[in-house]
């Protein structure tokens, strides 16, 4: 039996309301759209189950039917939730004080759907991080108090089961799935000592070997880590809110993999500048990385942190997998004009390239088919409104909200994974009523009094890179400038190699000659002086071929090839002595 059409729910100054997903596009007729502002709405992991507070109470109904499973009087809610068995709802209001409680009221509360009764009620100051976390099957949850992290097994709030206390626990993130549950912790940096982020399977979380993974990094203030879909691997991306070096106004951000086998490295990126977006593929094996000073690189990489293909530059600055991982968009929001590549992940084709101006929000459909994008407020105040879209670029619904209204948020229902199946993709516009917004292609700008001459080539600010395959096929895929001075070089070597036999006589001995090309000064530190000197300038002439070859080098091997001068200086000041 086919899934039923995923629905989008549409929130507002106008109220709420549940829309019926592509091709029909019309409210949804089991749904009786709340005229009321509502503050948050959610739906169920599984997409069963509906949610919002419209400022009187919490209501919670089928999303098929629109019959009501539970009402609460909770008219300060501004957050909800649910678990993901659908047994427990989650609520969350300000924290604040009264003349009557100075302690504060308990602003975290656990309710029973079934029963609509209160299981427990909880203190939580910060939105951080707000909601309990748990795993798939519900047997774990985990929330962060002061700094540790609480377990609880199998809904049973009354007892902590375990803890994980360290110096200062700051962010975690829970695995996906189900047993084993696996977390990630990230405790920052003090005094000097590095921040560091540590992986750990359940119930294991003490001792000195009982971190599966661990990766210690300076210069980060905040992380923002992803688990893969199977839970084998973490991206962590650490940030700086300052650039020292004042060459970013979005600080410095640097990219760490850590796997549950324990491997960890540093995602080498070839263009310098910040990391806009990180995003896993579905599929678990690949994510693809948005980064770089304007105009933005986008990398694919595999399980090894090697580059597998490249789209090129471009005005993006986020990346968005479909829910089956077969299409990636690369788009460009916020302060750039909406351009949207839509690209075949498996043949790395470009299938379309629409336009969503003024776009603050983007989500997949969870069919894997369609798109919606979203102006929002407060983000932009004006011109609010959302489009759905096919993902070959055909606009197939559009909602403007009316003068002096806001729209506030879309979500597009869950469904649970697999409950669509990979389409074949296609590379012909859906039909539409409403078109296409194919981006036109741009010409330089010509005065009217050169326009009757023939056309010259423009000059770019930016040469822009097109995309290319990077796939390991024995050797690292470099340019061609950069291969056509490899084999300037080699081809020097060779001849410097066939020239050097020639004009000592063969019949030397080895010794002889060592002890001619490296004369004694008579003073065994002086002669160790050079002779480290020289293995140091040999080793800074290997990491400039590497890098003149297009490897990327890392900082301290930078702060190296600028020390030559210096060593070279060195050299000329003992050999002078000798």
């Amino acid at each position: 039996m086919a899934p039923p059409s995923p629905l989008l729910a549409v929130r507002g100054s106008d109220g709420t309301s549940l829309l019926g997903g592509p091709p029909t596009c019309e409210q949804h007729s089991a749904f009786e759209r709340d005229a009321r502002p509502s503050r948050c709405v959610t739906f169920s992991r599984d997409g069963t189950l509906f949610g919002w507070c419209n400022g009187h109470k919490v209501s919670v109904v089928k999303s098929s039917d629109g019959s009501t499973v539970s009402t609460f009087d909770l008219p300060k809610t501004s957050l909800l939730d649910f678990s993901p068995l659908n047994s427990i709802l989650v609520t969350w209001q300000p924290y604040t004080k009264t003349q009557d409680s100075p302690q504060g009221e308990a602003n975290l509360q656990l309710w029973d759907l079934q029963s609509g009764q209160l299981i427990k009620a909880l203190y939580q100051k910060k939105v951080d991080n707000w909601c309990p976390s748990w795993s798939e099957d519900e047997k774990i949850c985990v929330r962060s108090v002061n700094n540790e992290l609480h377990f609880y097994e199998n809904n049973d709030f009354n007892l902590i089961s375990n803890k994980l206390h360290m110096q200062k626990v700051s962010d975690f993130l829970l695995s996906p799935g189900g047993q084993p549950s696996k977390v990630v912790v990230y405790v920052p940096g003090s005094k000097g000592a590095p921040s560091f982020v540590r992986l750990y399977q359940y119930p294991v979380l003490g001792g000195p070997t009982a971190a599966l993974a661990n990766k210690s990094f300076f210069k980060a203030d905040r992380v923002n880590m992803q688990w893969n879909r199977r839970a084998s691997a973490v991206l962590v991306t650490a940030s700086t809110e300052v650039d020292k070096t004042g060459a970013s106004y979005y600080g410095e951000q640097t990219l760490h993999y850590l796997a549950v086998n324990g491997e960890t490295a540093l995602v080498q990126l070839p263009k310098s500048g910040p990391i806009y977006d990180v995003a896993w593929s579905p599929n678990s094996s690949e994510f693809c990385v948005v980064y770089g000073f304007m105009p933005a690189k986008a990398t694919v990489f595999n399980l090894k942190c090697d580059p597998v293909f490249d789209f090129g530059t471009g005005p993006r600055n986020a990346a968005y997998y479909s829910p089956q991982g077969h299409i990636l968009v690369l788009a460009g929001f916020g302060n750039l004009r909406g351009q949207m590549e839509v690209w075949d992940v498996k043949k790395y084709k470009q299938v379309s390239k629409p336009q969503a101006p003024d776009a603050t929000h983007f989500s997949w459909c969870p069919d894997g088919e369609h798109v919606v994008t979203a102006t929002c407020s407060p983000r932009l105040r004006v011109s609010n409104g959302y489009k759905i879209w096919h993902y070959t670029g055909s606009v197939l619904h559009k909602w403007d909200a009316a003068a002096g209204s806001e729209l506030w948020e879309v979500r597009w229902q869950s469904f649970p994974d697999g409950s669509f199946l990979e389409r074949p993709i296609r590379y012909q516009a859906a039909p539409s009523d409403l078109g296409t917004t194919q981006a036109p292609p741009t010409q330089a700008y010509r005065p009217p009094a050169l326009r009757h001459l023939p056309a010259t080539p423009s000059t770019k600010l930016h040469e822009e890179e097109p995309p290319q395959n990077l796939r390991p096929s024995g050797e690292k895929s470099v340019s061609k400038s950069a291969l056509k001075n490899q084999k300037k070089r080699e081809a020097k070597k060779a001849a410097k190699q066939e020239a050097k036999p020639e004009p000592g006589p063969p019949s030397d001995p080895a010794p002889v000659s060592n002890s001619q090309s490296e004369p004694s000064s008579g003073d065994p530190e002086t002669d160790k002086k050079i002779k480290n000197l020289k293995k140091k300038l040999k080793a800074i002439e290997e990491l400039k071929d590497q890098q003149a070859s297009g490897k990327v080098l890392q900082k301290n091997q930078l702060e190296k090839v600028q020390k030559e001068e210096q060593l070279l200086k060195e050299l000329e000041e003992l050999q002078i002595r000798q």
